[in-house]
């Protein structure tokens, strides 16, 4: 976290000598996508009682499971 609250990393991508700009940005909406940075700012966005966070994450596991038993019956 840096002073303001916010995500410290941050996904950087230079442009290289003749790469047209859809490239670079390509290569940077991949960067962003492999270093989780958008589910981390969702994350952060809202604050969750220990509660909720535990019943969310319960939810999700439940969710998980019937999609695991659904793909091994077929």
């Amino acid at each position: 976290m840096d002073e303001f609250g916010g995500v410290s990393r941050l996904a950087e991508v230079r442009i290289q000598e003749g790469e047209s700009l859809e490239n670079a940005l390509r290569r940077f909406k991949r960067k962003v996508q492999q270093e989780d940075i958008i589910k981390e700012v969702k994350r952060h966005s809202f604050y969750l009682k220990p509660g909720e966070k535990k019943r969310v994450k319960e939810a999700l596991a439940r969710k998980r499971s019937r999609k695991k038993a659904r793909k091994e019956q077929d």
